[in-house]
């Protein structure tokens, strides 16, 4: 799959090789996409991508947006950064979906292989909450058994001439206040 992906990442082509892939055309979907003379020849869409996040803060931490009093200004200028940000997220999002539309025509057990894999660890992350869980349930079961055994216990009853109205009197209930 590596290999497919040729050009992707900088220094990723072999040397002396400095072909420009185009989608439509003749060669495999790339990288090096998008209308002529928006990027250099040998620049990817990782790096117009990483260039375009870098100018989104950029705008945002300039001095000139700092000091400006056109609001307006400020915000189409922010607007237009974050506008091609998103642009070039979605042509890289596109050649990735066109490179797994690739891999699965041609290597469609790669595909069930890869979804194998991710159900299995689906699997083990749903197991590992199955077990938190669980011990909660056991810890807060422990505590409600600790409470009823506690209750059940026979209190020691006080002795002495008064030790019945002692014990009566904590059974009733407080006196009510008037309003």
């Amino acid at each position: 799959m590596a290999s497919s992906m040729g050009g992707m990442f900088p220094g990723q082509q072999p040397p002396g090789s400095h072909t420009t892939i185009v989608p439509g055309g003749p060669g495999q979907p790339g990288l090096l996409t998008g209308p002529p003379g928006n990027r250099g020849a040998n620049t990817t869409l990782v790096d117009e991508l990483e260039a375009s996040f870098e100018a989104c803060f950029a705008s945002l931490v300039s001095q000139d947006y700092v000091n400006g009093t056109d609001q307006e200004e400020i915000r189409t200028g922010v607007d237009q950064c974050i506008q091609k940000f998103l642009d070039v997220a979605r042509q890289t999002e596109c050649f990735f979906l066109q490179k797994r539309l690739q891999l699965s025509v041609q290597k469609p057990e790669q595909v069930e292989k890869e979804d194998a894999s991710e159900l299995k660890i689906e699997l083990q992350r749903k197991e590992m909450l199955i077990q938190k869980h669980l011990a909660k349930i056991h810890h807060w079961q422990q505590v409600l058994e600790d409470i009823n055994v506690q209750h059940k216990k026979p209190t020691e009853l006080p002795q002495g001439p008064l030790a019945f109205l002692e014990q009566a009197s904590a059974n009733l209930p407080a006196p009510m206040k008037p309003n």
